[in-house]
Protein backbone atom coordinates (compact mmCIF):
# COMPACT_ATOMS: atom_id res chain seq x y z
CA UNK A 1 0.00 0.00 0.00
CA UNK A 2 1.33 3.49 -0.81
CA UNK A 3 0.18 6.88 0.38
CA UNK A 4 -0.01 10.12 -2.00
CA UNK A 5 2.51 12.06 -2.01
CA UNK A 6 4.38 9.26 0.67
CA UNK A 7 7.46 7.41 -0.99
CA UNK A 8 6.97 4.94 1.87
CA UNK A 9 5.70 1.15 1.29
CA UNK A 10 3.55 0.47 4.06
CA UNK A 11 4.19 -2.90 5.48
CA UNK A 12 1.86 -5.45 7.13
CA UNK A 13 3.31 -4.79 10.64
CA UNK A 14 3.90 -1.32 10.53
CA UNK A 15 1.95 1.41 12.63
CA UNK A 16 0.66 4.25 11.58
CA UNK A 17 -0.17 7.80 13.09
CA UNK A 18 -3.33 9.96 12.81
CA UNK A 19 -2.04 13.40 11.68
CA UNK A 20 -4.64 14.93 12.97
CA UNK A 21 -4.68 13.66 16.77
CA UNK A 22 -1.87 11.69 16.71
CA UNK A 23 -3.88 8.03 17.70
CA UNK A 24 -1.75 5.09 17.07
CA UNK A 25 -2.75 1.78 14.64
CA UNK A 26 -0.84 -0.68 15.43
CA UNK A 27 -1.61 -3.67 13.60
CA UNK A 28 -0.63 -6.50 16.46
CA UNK A 29 -3.22 -4.56 18.46
CA UNK A 30 -6.24 -3.46 16.22
CA UNK A 31 -9.42 -1.39 17.15
CA UNK A 32 -11.43 -3.00 19.31
CA UNK A 33 -13.86 0.12 19.22
CA UNK A 34 -14.47 -0.46 15.59
CA UNK A 35 -14.58 -4.12 15.12
CA UNK A 36 -11.03 -4.88 13.81
CA UNK A 37 -9.27 -7.85 15.64
CA UNK A 38 -5.36 -7.99 16.39
CA UNK A 39 -3.31 -9.05 13.41
CA UNK A 40 -4.96 -7.04 10.57
CA UNK A 41 -2.78 -4.74 8.70
CA UNK A 42 -3.62 -0.94 7.72
CA UNK A 43 -3.82 -2.17 3.55
CA UNK A 44 -6.53 -4.65 5.47
CA UNK A 45 -8.59 -2.28 7.14
CA UNK A 46 -12.11 -1.64 5.45
CA UNK A 47 -12.04 1.35 2.94
CA UNK A 48 -14.84 3.66 5.53
CA UNK A 49 -12.27 2.85 8.28
CA UNK A 50 -11.79 6.53 10.63
CA UNK A 51 -9.31 7.35 12.82
CA UNK A 52 -11.25 6.18 16.41
CA UNK A 53 -9.91 9.34 18.34
CA UNK A 54 -11.10 12.27 15.85
CA UNK A 55 -12.83 10.39 12.49
CA UNK A 56 -10.06 11.60 10.54
CA UNK A 57 -10.31 9.16 7.02
CA UNK A 58 -7.30 6.26 6.66
CA UNK A 59 -5.12 8.90 4.58
CA UNK A 60 -4.47 11.37 6.94
CA UNK A 61 -2.16 8.30 8.62
CA UNK A 62 1.39 8.41 8.47
CA UNK A 63 3.72 5.60 8.78
CA UNK A 64 5.62 5.65 11.94
CA UNK A 65 9.46 5.44 12.12
CA UNK A 66 11.77 2.64 14.18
Amino acid sequence: MRFEGSFLDVGPQDRLECGICWWVYDPAVGDDSRGIPPGKSFAELPDDWCCPGCDAPRHKFMVLGE
